[in-house]
Formats: structure tokens, sequence, C-alpha cells
């Protein structure tokens, strides 16, 4: 079983150092610096801007008014890095993003409002900040923790080039931490425990698969499910993710594969397939509808059903380019993407600021400081997400109902949603040109009834076995509901 509420889920990542600086309680037992990049600077790799979670409070209603009803934190807790997967202290906030405090009342000021909060878990390395490995770094062979580390010789050689440890990617500012053994194992799934004490609603997991010990993410699913059923763990695996979506290991993964069929259709020939190649989305290929379906329907074939509409459905996140720019800047296209994103199974996750448009190509570029420039926003996109993000909550169908494939030639696609009371129709025209809708049914509805547009409000018809007469504009989504 996976988390009920996923399943009406509509997801909004936040990268904390880059959403917002907002005004909170200035009193805390660590001082907070107070000089920063400039906010709209290009990102630099090591620079902080100084985001928090106060400035994330301030615009919780913002991300309700729009639709999303659960947030995605990058990591939060104390670090010397500002996307803070170099942890130094998982049991304290990072007094930049306003401490503990911060996060008692951003979860209270959103579980008001009805959105829920999954954090970001960093359990396969940490940072040399953290106290075990300053510890060991200090100690060396004496230190009481050399076995929650894969130490291959001393000295440690922490600020070479060439690690005497085991790092993630070999990055010597991120030692891996050593989980079989187990006061280390007992360590990370204490944080797991712990934060979930404070509400939070679930955890999103970092490289799971670097712990490849099935035995540690089941004992984990074990203590979480334990202090919270509905829990969400979702974790970051990029491919195939069968061996963790057993029932026994994650709730779901980010949904790369899924996203990757999007935009291969719906970028076609606009999309820049070099930039996305030199990031985790790598080499993107160019759908037809036909092979776009394929891809989808062997997704939603490959995991259970009840994992298929707990999936974290991505195009982009803090990893890869942003919309706007793997889209060449063509918004009719990004407009479309999103769009399509809300009609699938799974939760719907959008990155902060693709829904007004911002642009971004590598890291640290795709992390650039959240526009709050109304004047400089692309407001057709919001109101896209906004309008998706609302059908989405008034159609059950669109949360639960089964994926039927319908139609796929060149750029136009349809497929159907069933659901035991009403059925819907999805069609996509990802051309250039208008498309004369004229599909089979294939026993969706019975012949003769009417069709409305629920985007548009515009009519076809049923008949022969087939719906008719819709007209779809460039690079646009109809979804179609049968009326008597």
């Amino acid at each position: 079983m996976t988390p009920k509420w996923v399943k009406d889920a509509v997801f909004y990542q936040i990268f904390p150092d880059r959403f917002r600086i907002g005004q909170g309680p200035t009193a805390h037992p660590r001082p907070v610096p107070s000089s920063f990049e400039p906010w709209e600077a290009p990102p630099t790799l090591r620079g902080f801007k100084g985001g928090n979670l106060w400035g994330v409070i301030e615009k919780l209603d913002y991300l309700r008014e729009l639709g999303f009803n659960a947030i995605y934190f990058c990591p939060i807790f104390t670090s010397t890095a500002n996307h803070r997967y170099h942890t130094s202290d998982y049991f304290q906030v990072d007094p930049i993003l306003g401490g503990n405090p911060a996060l008692v009342r951003l979860i209270e000021e959103a579980h008001r409002r009805g959105i829920r909060v999954v954090l970001d878990g960093v359990f396969n390395h940490c940072g040399r900040g953290h106290l075990a490995f300053q510890h060991l770094m200090e100690n060396e062979a004496a230190s009481p923790y050399r076995d929650w580390f894969h130490v291959y010789k001393f000295p440690l050689g922490a600020y070479s080039k060439s690690p005497n440890y085991a790092a993630w990617w070999n990055n010597p500012e991120l030692p891996k931490f050593n989980t079989a053994n187990p006061e280390c194992r007992e360590y990370l799934l204490s944080v797991a425990e712990y934060w979930l004490e404070y509400g939070i609603d679930g955890w999103r997991l970092d490289v799971p698969n670097e712990i490849d010990d099935d035995a540690f993410w089941r004992e984990f699913r074990r203590r979480v499910k334990a202090r919270n059923p509905e829990a969400y763990i979702v974790g970051e695996i990029w491919g195939d993710a069968s061996r963790w979506l057993q029932g026994d290991q994650f709730d779901a993964v980010m949904n790369y594969p899924l996203g990757r069929a999007i935009l291969g259709f719906v970028g076609g020939d606009a999309l820049d397939k070099d930039l996305a190649a030199q990031s985790g989305l790598g080499r993107l290929e160019t759908l037809g509808a036909l092979a776009c379906h394929n891809r989808l329907e062997e997704l939603f074939r490959r995991y259970d059903w009840e994992i298929v509409t707990a999936q974290m459905n991505i195009l982009t996140s803090h990893d890869t380019p942003r919309l706007y720019s793997l889209m060449r800047g063509h918004l009719e296209r990004v407009r479309l993407a999103l769009a399509m994103l809300f009609t699938l199974p799974g939760a719907p996750t959008v990155y902060y600021g693709e829904e007004i448009g911002m642009a971004g190509g590598h890291d640290p570029d795709n992390r650039r400081g959240m526009l709050w420039d109304e004047s400089r926003w692309h407001k057709p996109l919001q109101q896209t997400v906004q309008k998706m993000a609302a059908l989405r909550s008034a159609l059950p169908v669109l949360r639960y109902g089964r994926y039927q494939y319908l139609y796929g030639q060149d750029s136009h696609l349809a497929f159907a949603r069933l659901g035991e009371q009403e059925s819907v129709v999805v069609t996509i025209n990802a051309s250039s040109e208008p498309w004369r809708v004229h599909i089979p049914l294939h026993g969706v509805w019975p012949r003769g009834e009417r069709a409305v547009d629920l985007l548009s409000g515009q009519e076809g018809r049923c008949a022969g076995g087939n719906l008719e007469d819709g007209l779809l504009e460039p690079f646009s989504l109809a979804v179609w509901q049968a009326r008597k």
C-alpha cells in the first residue's frame, strides 16, 4: 500500500537557498550571516543567496492558489554547501534557513493550508563537517567512529584529490557512510524517525541505490511506517526501479523516464538535446506519438498500479536544465509539456520557477534565485498549471483512472483515463498545425453522446465509435468528457 494522499498530490519542488528570503524571528543560538550573493546574480557553485524557510512560509498562499498541495524540499539540514547535500548535523535545520523553529512554523502553516511537507534524506554520505567524520579526521584509528566510514588507510587525505576513504563519486567532501555498521545504521534510522515526530509527511531519498542494501531500506520502511503509516517514501532512481518497488522498500520513485517521454514527444525538433545530454537526463530522443505511448505504457505495466498512481512524476529538477531552456524558449511547448504532466497517472511535480518560465542550463545555472517580479513572469504558464491542477482535483479519474491508449500518429496522441464512474479522453496536438480530431474510442463511451473539452468548452461528438469534430490548436491539449 502507498499513502492515499499522494494520489491526490500536486508537488512543488523547492531549492531552499534560492526560493525567497523571508523575515522571521532573529533570536537563535547560532549567528546567522547577512552577506549573500545578489539574488539575481548568476548563481555560483559555492555561493549562497540566503533563501530561507521563512520565505517559503510567506509564499504558501501563492502555492495553494496555483493548486499545489505538497512541497518536496531539497535538503534543509546544517551544511557547508548551498544545496545542503553535505550534511553536517542531521538533527538541526541550517541556521541560515531559520533553524528548527522555522521548520516547526512551516509545517504548522503548511498543514493548516492542506499542504504536505516532504524532506530530502541524504543517508548515503555526509559532509566533511559532520561530527563523526571530524572526529575521525582528528583521531584517525583511535576514533570510535572509524567504522562509520569506509577507510582505506591513514591519513585520510580529506583535502586531497584522492581521499583514502570511500566518497560519493570520489569527492572528498562527501565521505560515504558504512551502513553495515550497526551504530551508524541506527543513527541514520533515528534521523528518519526524529523528523517524523516533527510532523513531516515523508522522505525523498537521495541516491538510495548507492546504499546497496535492501535490508537497510526494508528496516527504514518499517521504522518510518511505524511512526506514520501515511508517510511517503520516494527514492531518487533514474531508471528501472523494480528492485525497490516490491512493496517492502519505497512507495515510489522520481519518475524521470516519464518526464523524458513527455520531453521527447512535446519538444520535437525544438528540444535542446545537447543541453540534456550533459545532464542527468542523458540523451533525449525525439518521439512520435506512438513511441511516446509505448514508453508510457511500458512504465505503467512495469510496476503495480498502486505504485504507478503514487509516482513522483517530473519533467525537471535541481539536477537537470530547466524546462524553458530545454525547449529553447518555445513557450507553447513548455505550456503543453506542463499540461500533459497533469493528465497522466502519478503525482505531477513542478520544479520551482517552471510555472513562470525561468531559464537555466547546467548546475548551478538551473538553481537561480526565484523571480518575484511579476512583470517578468510568463503568466500563461502559471494559468496552465493552475487550470490543470484544478481539473485534476475536480476529476478523480485523472488521479486514479487507468490509462488506455486510443490513437497515436506523428505528433497527435490520444488516450483515455478510465474510472468506475466516468472516463475522460485526452487528446494532444504536439505539432505547429491545427488538428481536427477524429479518433477511435474503442468503447470508452456509448455512441451518440456529445463530448465537451473541459479546458476550452468546445464540443465534439461520438459517432460511429469515434470522437469527431474537435479542433485542437497547435501545441494544445484537450480533456474530453461525455455528455448526454
